[in-house]
């Protein structure tokens, strides 16, 4: 059995109780209840509900910290930040396909400390602490111990919209090449849960939020992965870049990433 911080147990109450909203809305959202914010980048009436539940149920503990959330403007409070995104996979949940996650984390001094990941629709919740290992519900989860490129499936994205960037078809093309088989969920933070539980072996992904990996970083690591930027410079939590792996395979990633 797993041995939940006490963080990590009001962030659990607080995304279950949201994650009522996501299942009672899943696969019913009609167009009137969506809005754009940019070319291919949408939030729905249910974005905003689970982010005001949530917020209501974590201020009640963490009353003096910052906040950062993905629907809301930051408020400034203490050294203590808890991050939130409402739903990642925003997009998903509007044409009903149930790979998304609530996602809160806790930040302390540039440091993440705790963090969940919760699909409310296949009830899977993912955690972690700091040096307390990384979790799906009751179960110990842990990276593969894949040590060839050639043997595994990579998760990355595919820029749309106006999210394109230089030599992206490369990147993919070189990768896709090398590899057993390629994914795309549409979820930056359930990605990150997949390298983390060993299903998939690496993960990249560039212009991203802190919401989108605040949590999902920790449980890489948590779980014996590895995280840097896609060149292999230190990730810290002011880049929007990243690569997750199992560390096995992840200077393979950095160099089929290189466009020379």
């Amino acid at each position: 059995m797993s041995k939940k911080s006490e963080i990590v147990e009001i962030f659990e109450d607080a995304a279950r109780e949201a994650g009522k909203l996501i299942i009672k809305e899943f696969g019913k959202i009609s167009e009137a209840k969506v809005q754009s914010k940019d070319l291919g980048d949408f939030v729905t009436s249910t974005d905003l509900e689970t982010e005001n539940i949530l917020i209501k149920i974590l201020k009640k503990h963490f009353p003096n910290s910052s906040y950062i959330t993905e629907e809301s403007d930051p408020l400034k409070g203490n050294d203590e930040t808890i991050v939130i995104d409402p739903i990642d996979g925003t997009t998903n949940f509007i044409h009903g396909l149930p790979a998304l996650g609530i996602v809160i984390g806790r930040i302390y001094k540039n440091e993440i400390t705790d963090g969940i990941i919760f699909n409310p629709i296949s009830n899977e919740f993912y955690f972690a602490s700091k040096g307390k290992g990384s979790w799906c519900n009751d179960k110990k989860i842990m990276v593969s111990k894949k040590n060839f490129i050639d043997n595994c499936l990579i998760g990355a994205t595919i820029p749309h919209a106006n999210r394109g960037y230089k030599n992206y078809l490369s990147e993919i093309d070189n990768i896709a090449k090398k590899c057993s088989g390629f994914r795309c969920t549409g979820s930056a933070a359930i990605d990150l849960t997949l390298v983390a539980s060993g299903k998939t072996d690496a993960f990249w992904q560039r212009n991203l939020n802190l919401w989108d990996m605040c949590s999902g970083v920790l449980i890489v690591k948590e779980a014996g992965g590895k995280i840097t930027q896609p060149n292999g410079k230190s990730w810290t939590i002011k880049n929007s870049d990243i690569l997750a792996s199992n560390a096995l395979i992840h200077d393979q990633i950095i160099e089929n990433l290189k466009i020379h």
